[in-house]
């Protein structure tokens, strides 16, 4: 039996408030550390640890890549925060998945009236051209993927009549 393996890494796109944020926290975080070592007063101390906690979390979640991992039939999605904690997101086989296709593809046009919860493992925006990919899971999950044209013909190989490149 002939295994399969390929990694796709697809960096998500960043919103600007994330970002904002993120330098507004660090920065409060630094003003409300001088103030209270300057004034002395513990509250102030405590009020900048929670506020650097808080960045942290915004700085991890700022910066989202996601990871496609194909081995033997079976499609893993991992999400990597700031480079530094992984998690793994969904475990999807291939074998359940009813069609996959570039997300503007005529393929997809009998999935597109069914109510469906939609997630969106991609890079978050749509680009020209449009790379992005729609699966159709098990008919209650529509997954948008941004993954390569390797991973891709792999999946086709498998799944000749259930994953479309065009």
């Amino acid at each position: 039996m002939s295994e399969a393996y390929v990694e796709c890494l697809v960096k998500a796109r960043t919103s600007g408030i994330k970002v904002f944020l993120k330098y507004l926290l660090f920065m409060l975080t630094g003003a409300t550390f001088i103030l209270a070592i300057l004034s002395g007063m513990i509250l102030l101390l405590i009020l900048a640890v929670i506020i650097g906690v808080l960045a942290y979390f915004v700085n991890l979640n700022s910066d989202v890549e996601y990871e496609y991992l194909y081995l033997d039939k079976e499609l893993t999605v991992d999400k990597v925060l700031a480079k530094t904690k992984r998690k793994r997101v969904a475990v999807y086989q291939l074998s359940r998945i009813e069609a996959l296709a570039p997300i503007k593809s005529y393929h997809l046009d009998d999935f597109k009236n069914r109510d469906v919860k939609v997630r969106d493992f991609s890079v978050g925006y749509e680009d020209k051209p449009d790379l992005r990919y729609a699966m159709y899971y098990e008919g209650g999950e529509k997954i948008i993927l941004s993954p390569s044209p390797e991973l891709i013909k792999v999946m086709k190989n498998v799944a000749p009549r259930k994953v479309f490149d065009n």
